[in-house]
Order: structure tokens, then sequence, then C-alpha cells
């Protein structure tokens, strides 16, 4: 499987969006040079406050451009580093991925793919409404996120828009993604 880049973003502060970036420096078992999620133990603060000795499975959050199309017919408009993502992707199934993924993202930056990200209330602060369009059920009425995946950085790089990602499948039997 591959696909590429299409944006990547990062920011030093806590806020629920990050800007647009030429490139990203990630950094072996931190995450994202300058990114206020990047670190050993998690960052993100609901976690912190639970247990701050967790390890951080968040590092690098990515988003599948294709969700930005899907929420458009919806009368929602997103763009690229808006939902808080690091590396927005295009052409990738990232939500059916299974834990374990390598992914080789241009020259050298590899990442292993940890979970889905859990989407929360601050999706409906940003616009409202749209937690339902990122957050639904199944046939079957199992629970479905669609607001990207979760890593952690293996092999340090860095990314740009147009970067060419490859997916690697760990062996073995696969497990499905699930919150992180």
């Amino acid at each position: 499987m591959t696909g590429s880049v299409t944006a990547v973003s990062s920011n030093g502060e806590y806020s629920f969006s990050k800007p647009n970036r030429d490139s990203i420096r990630l950094l072996a078992g931190l995450g994202v040079e300058g990114d206020v999620h990047a670190g050993v133990t998690v960052k993100h603060r609901s976690r912190v406050a639970q247990d701050p000795t967790q390890p951080n499975l968040r590092q690098v959050h990515l988003m599948h451009e294709e969700l930005f199309a899907e929420v458009g017919d919806e009368g929602f408009e997103v763009a690229p580093g808006e939902l808080g993502e690091n590396i927005t992707t295009r052409g990738i199934d990232l939500l059916g991925l299974p834990v374990g993924t390598l992914l080789r993202i241009g020259d050298s930056a590899v990442l292993e793919v940890t979970g889905l990200r859990n989407p929360c209330l601050q999706i409906d602060a940003f616009r409202d409404g749209l937690l339902k369009q990122v957050v639904g059920r199944d046939e079957a009425g199992n629970l479905v996120r669609k607001a990207g995946i979760m890593s952690i950085v293996r092999q340090g790089g860095v990314v740009r828009s147009g970067d060419t990602i490859e997916a690697e499948l760990p062996s073995g039997p696969h497990r499905p993604l699930d919150r992180v």
C-alpha cells in the first residue's frame, strides 16, 4: 500500500488546530520536533491528568485527506491541520491498517501505527456538529472513529508535502486499530 503526504503541521502550543509547515522533523521515540505533543510520556492533557507516566502512543497524528471531502459533502469545510493532525495523507487507507504497521515516509522517516484517534468534544467547538461526522456507527452498531490514526516515531527524518508513504504490514495475525 502506498500513498502520499499532502500537508504537514505542528504547533508548539496547546491549540486544537496546527498550522501547516513546509516540513516537519520527526525525532525517534519523541514525535514532531517542537510540537506540544512530542515526548516519551503522554502529552495530551486528559491523559496527563489520568497518569502522566503513561508512554506516549500519540506522538504523531495522521489523517486522511479523503475525510475532508466526506465531511464537506455534509457542509463542513475542513483543511489540513485544522483537526490537529501532524501529517495529512492521500491514497492510503489509514483506518484499515492494523496495529504495528510501519509507515515509511520520504527518505528516512518510519512511524509505527499504535491506534485510532479518539475524537472529543473539541471538534464540535471547532465546527458545531462535526463530531457526529467523524464518529458514527456501522451497520452492526459498532462505534466507528474516522478522525485519523496515532503513531510513534521509530526512525526520524524530515517529512514534506509530496513525500511518498509506504505501508509495511506486521507479520502474524493482524490486530485491528482501537482508540489510544
